[in-house]
């Protein structure tokens, strides 16, 4: 649980509550609850609301094996990432497991690719939020609410961890119901039991009566992977929140072996009752949003403005976990050297205020240029930040095939939690990551992602290596 990147004896006993629990500093103000919430809010995003409708529109039922193949690869990737924090919990993650077995460029690298992401996802949420709220209060301009979200997030954030904790809990626990109630309400209706529905009860017959499940050809699941594969990006959060929590190992484990039934439910569960309400090509789900789309035919009244503050509650849960997650990042960067020395100061609550501000400054610089440069300069760091979720994991694939041999030398009795089928699955989930970005670079609509977030890996790779052999020189220098 320490940032050090060495294995040691401290995360064996589970810290008192409220308490240090290593010599990083930060304090152990998660509580279960909190880690549990968080580890099942962590895998549903705004994305998953918003953007299945173009997924659906480009593979049809399809999509469903694009859902299903882009959660296999999370699943396989989170139980190589459980392996490692269940063995080492760690505020820095797998940017810190990277540092340890594949060297300090790769760990310098990762985690400054992982920060950026954040910090641009900081800007488009509280966008979307902003859209949303003016909406509803026209007199606030959009991003007027845009200062306002952001600022009363940081606000919990700088409070203490436990703030953080709590509002997540609450975030997360409001999606996790309302999903759960739309998966159990749309059965009942696809299967014409549903009291009062609008719903004709077609069983599964939408899924191949508006021409076949491929109605695009096989060729669109591939296309469906790349536009679902972003909304899968969180899941790995809890990784990073078990080093603030009561009880490190037992969280990440808990939230390693529940990571098959979450997405099955939470994604492959809510699309599959959209898609069994409606013919996929219905003009209703690309007007109207998948999920109202699906309410609407349920005969459910108000539909768009339930799912309006279901999403907003999940923008503000991204909101909250984004700057959370970011500022943990430059902290465990601070930590190792690789940020200024200040992200890796705590308050007198444990809290990395530093690294906050400074991860919460750039996310308005960047809502400011969505504002004022959207199609030039938001694009650009939007773009190049797009394909960071593949490369986290394909780091997490690399890593873990080092740092198994590094725990059986060390300390093999941390091993709680194993990858399957080691080393077979890992080198699959990793042929399988690198095989997407590869698509992705001869896709049209994707190259520009792919090769500007090739560009700027590029250029942080670079600085680390640089950095990396200036110290090595250095090293030789003083014991010289």
């Amino acid at each position: 649980m320490t940032s050090q990147t060495t294995l040691t004896k401290e995360g064996d006993q589970s810290p008192t509550p409220g308490q240090s629990p290593s010599a990083d500093g930060l304090k152990a103000g998660l509580k279960n609850r909190h880690l549990s919430m968080i580890a099942i809010g962590g895998v549903i995003g705004a994305g998953l609301f918003v953007g299945s409708s173009s997924g659906i529109a480009a593979a049809g039922p399809a999509i469903l094996v694009s859902y299903a193949l882009v959660g296999l690869m999370v699943v396989l990737v989170m139980r190589m990432l459980g392996e490692m924090a269940a063995a080492s919990p760690n505020s820095g993650s797998f940017s810190a497991y990277a540092d340890r077995a594949l060297g300090r460029w790769a760990g310098f690298s990762i985690g400054w690719l992982y920060w950026f992401f954040w910090v641009v996802v900081l800007a488009v949420e509280a966008t979307a939020g902003a859209v949303i709220l003016e909406g509803w209060i026209p007199a606030v301009p959009q991003w007027a609410w845009a200062l306002i979200v952001m600022v009363v997030l940081t606000a919990t954030n700088l409070a203490s961890v436990a703030s953080y904790g709590e509002f997540e809990f609450w975030f997360a626990g409001i999606k996790v119901v309302a999903i759960g109630a739309f998966v159990v309400i749309g059965l009942l209706a696809v299967f014409g039991v549903l009291p009062g529905s609008d719903n004709p009860g077609a069983g599964f017959a939408h899924l191949t009566d508006s021409g076949g499940f491929m109605p695009h050809g096989a060729g669109s699941i591939l296309t469906g992977v790349l536009l679902v594969v972003f909304s899968f990006m969180g899941s790995e959060i809890v990784t990073l929140a078990a080093g603030e929590s009561e009880n490190p190992r037992r969280a990440v484990t808990k939230a390693t072996n529940s990571v098959i039934w979450r997405i099955a439910v939470f994604y492959l569960g809510s699309i599959f009752v959209v898609l069994t309400l409606l013919p996929w090509d219905d003009e209703s789900i690309q007007e109207k949003g998948s999920y109202v789309a699906a309410l609407d035919s349920i005969g459910i009244a108000h539909a768009g403005q339930i799912m309006n503050v279901i999403i907003l509650t999940a923008v503000l849960s991204c909101l909250n976990s984004g700057l959370y997650t970011a500022s943990r990042m430059a902290f465990s960067l601070g930590e190792r050297g690789d940020a200024p020395k200040a992200f890796a100061k705590v308050n007198a609550k444990g809290v990395p205020t530093a690294a906050i501000l400074g991860s919460v400054v750039f996310g308005f610089v960047a809502v400011f240029f969505n504002y004022m440069w959207k199609d030039t300069v938001f694009l650009f760091l939007l773009n190049s930040s797009g394909a960071v979720a593949l490369f986290v994991w394909l780091v997490i694939c690399f890593t873990q095939l080092r740092m198994r041999g590094i725990l059986l030398r060390e300390a093999p009795e941390k091993l709680t939690v194993r990858m399957w089928l080691f080393p077979y699955l890992t080198w699959a989930a990793a042929a399988g990551i690198v095989f997407v970005l590869g698509y992705m670079v001869f896709d049209d609509a994707n190259r520009e992602v792919a090769l500007l977030s090739m560009l700027v890996a590029a250029i942080v790779v670079t600085i680390g290596l640089v950095l990396d052999r200036r110290r090595r020189n250095a090293a030789r220098v003083t014991s010289g």
